[in-house]
């Protein structure tokens, strides 16, 4: 029995998610990263092969609103940003990839802001 790395773990349930889920012109994946600091959104067209709109923490134009804030916090701001940034673009649907992380935390924040802004999913 080999002992895999909690990033192999989630590597292999996030291609296990995507094997279900994929992104099209009409209804593209909204994609999560996250990392020990940072939390990054892509709004992807997997037919295309192309990203739509992107946001994160490490975003200049964010960076001002995220002094002070908590993780989890931020990643609410991410959501709203991506979400913004995807409407001015014509896209309200889109297909939710949590990356394999669980739907939780910095997760759900980003999902519950993105919500806010105006994305279906």
């Amino acid at each position: 029995m080999s002992v895999k790395s909690r990033a192999e773990q989630r590597e292999r349930r996030h291609r296990r998610v995507r094997a279900h889920v994929a992104g099209t012109a009409a209804r593209p994946r909204l994609n999560i990263f996250r990392s020990l600091l940072h939390i990054y959104a892509q709004v992807i067209d997997d037919g295309a092969g192309a990203t739509l709109a992107s946001a994160s923490t490490v975003d200049v134009e964010l960076k001002a609103q995220m002094a002070g804030k908590k993780k989890a916090e931020q990643a609410k701001l991410v959501g709203l940003a991506v979400a913004q940034r995807a409407k001015a673009k014509g896209l309200t649907q889109v297909v939710f990839d949590r990356g394999g992380y669980k739907y939780h935390g910095r997760v759900k924040a980003l999902a519950d802001g993105a919500r806010e802004g105006g994305l279906e999913f």
